[in-house]
């Protein structure tokens, strides 16, 4: 039969504190332990953050005689540049959508995936937290067979043996510990809260990324289709022209030297049309790798976007709108508030906490002689002096605090600069569009009139090639600047948040 006591001590650990232990009908009441402490987060909250999306805009250096003088990209960086097999789970029919590559993006691509996981895995961390503050319970069954000396213990007594037993007995018991006052646990479980909000809201920015990755690589395949078609148009006025001028050098109106000419301009546009067909393929398999296709997929793409106005906004409104809808911003607010809880958790080591442990459960020598037992014992802890524990985890604490609210000050000044920049950026391709489609009109009008004066027999062949390179020339800017022009629409998208949402706003898909 198990003992009752009660007990009343002042226990002295390698960490001090001070104890209240208080127990009824069991067995004495367990130590108190040296109470929960802080968790500790990490010093940035933007250490588990790897890869990035970003486009650039910068103005071609040196002199040039086209009117394209934007180099625009799309530049992925990290896990974004990668993703996980489709074919299995969604296989791609042969045409391609926009919107479908969006959303092969969303849901393979190695970003979202990698920030998906993240959420699952501080979802887990807030259950463990939690776990603090909830009952514990567990079972356990004993069984003891154990034989004492007496005489070892220094009892030495008549008619009494040396050596007892051997004797037996079991013991099936479950345990209850239950915190009543704790409050760095609870803390603990705000912050985790906090953290894992933090998450969340990263993974849907790494959403809006994949949306400009996925859409910029769409916009580069749409732009190398658009210069091979041109270029095969140029390749046939070429081969026209070629045999127009063999002819006339039969009849003797036109000399070898044009003949020549022309079928150098006819080569050339051939090995440009086999050039540009490479960087459709290898822009092809870019976009497979960000959206889970197998490189060697023979996709085509089913959308085209033509130029379209921008929609009316002004820069204060889209600031507005950046504030209110950036994911990053409100990851990087929820780890400004983990931090201040992280930081109230560790102060709150100083304070006293309390908790209650209760058991039942049956003893004795065999199930049919057990006897039922219980114990209730409540745990006082009053912390004294920790080795200077406590202090070091609000001096972490406070750092780590600092540290994110100086990575929020940073964000929302950065995230003032993207809409600025990315105003400025469309801006200078709205600019170079209306230049581009001016110039293209008056290429292939000055290319009419030029192959006139050649049937005519008023210009030489050398004026036809400069005019149609001119065509060239005008056709490949007027590509290039659509392209800067859709690129940073789709980047005051991304700048404003939820691109995902507000794509067809910004792009006309056809």
């Amino acid at each position: 039969m198990r003992a009752c006591s009660q007990s009343i001590y002042l226990c002295a650990f390698p960490l001090l504190s001070a104890g209240l232990a208080f127990g009824q009908f069991g067995a004495p009441a367990p130590q108190p332990s040296t109470g929960t402490q802080a968790i500790q987060l990490p010093l940035s909250g933007w250490s588990g953050q790897t890869g990035s999306v970003t486009t650039t805009q910068t103005p071609v250096p040196g002199t040039t005689t086209s009117v394209n003088t934007l180099n625009t990209n799309v530049q992925v960086q990290g896990p974004y540049q990668g993703s996980i097999r489709s074919d299995t789970q969604k296989p791609l029919t042969g045409k391609l959508s926009l919107r479908d590559a969006v959303q092969r993006g969303l849901q393979y691509n190695l970003g979202s995936i990698g920030l998906a996981q993240s959420v699952r895995q501080a979802h887990g961390q807030q259950r463990v937290a939690r776990s603090s503050l909830l009952p514990n319970v567990s079972a356990s069954l004993r069984e003891n067979v154990q034989q004492v000396s007496l005489a070892a213990g220094g009892i030495r007594v008549p008619f009494i043996p040396a050596v007892v037993g051997p004797f037996n007995y079991f013991d099936l018991r479950a345990t209850l510990t239950q915190s009543l006052v704790d409050l760095t646990a609870r803390n603990n479980f705000r912050s985790a809260q906090e953290t894992r909000l933090a998450t969340q809201m990263a993974e849907r920015d790494a959403r809006d990324l994949v949306v400009l990755a996925v859409g910029g690589a769409y916009l580069q395949v749409i732009a190398a289709q658009a210069r091979v078609q041109s270029a095969r148009a140029q390749l046939e006025t070429a081969k026209a022209l070629y045999q127009q001028t063999f002819d006339r050098r039969k009849v003797g109106l036109s000399a070898q030297i044009d003949v020549n000419r022309s079928r150098v301009e006819m080569q050339t546009q051939q090995q440009r049309v086999t050039s540009l067909e490479n960087d459709l393929s290898k822009q092809k398999i870019n976009l497979a790798r960000l959206i889970g296709l197998a490189p060697n997929d023979s996709f085509e793409l089913s959308d085209t976007v033509p130029f379209s106005p921008a929609p009316e906004l002004k820069l204060d409104e889209a600031l507005k709108t950046a504030f209110e809808s950036r994911s990053d911003l409100k990851s990087a607010e929820a780890q400004v508030r983990a931090a201040e809880k992280a930081r109230e958790a560790a102060r709150a080591e100083r304070l006293p906490s309390l908790s209650v442990t209760a058991d039942y459960g049956v003893i004795g020598l065999n199930p049919a002689q057990a006897h039922g037992t219980f114990t209730v014992s409540g745990n006082l802890r009053v912390p004294i002096w920790q080795g200077g524990r406590t202090e070091g985890n609000i001096e972490q604490a406070e750092a780590a605090l600092a540290q994110r609210r100086a990575e929020l000050e940073d964000l929302r000044g950065r995230i003032e600069s993207d809409i600025r920049n990315a105003f400025f950026d469309l801006q200078a391709a709205a600019s170079q569009m209306q230049v581009a489609q001016n110039n293209q009109e008056v290429a292939r009008d000055t290319l009419r009139l030029t192959r006139q004066r050649f049937e005519a027999g008023i210009a030489d062949s050398v004026e036809v090639v400069q005019s149609q390179e001119a065509v060239a020339s005008a056709d490949l800017d007027y590509i290039t600047s659509l392209f800067a022009h859709n690129l940073a629409k789709l980047t005051v998208a991304r700048a404003m948040g939820r691109a995902e949402e507000s794509l067809p706003r910004f792009l006309q898909i056809q």
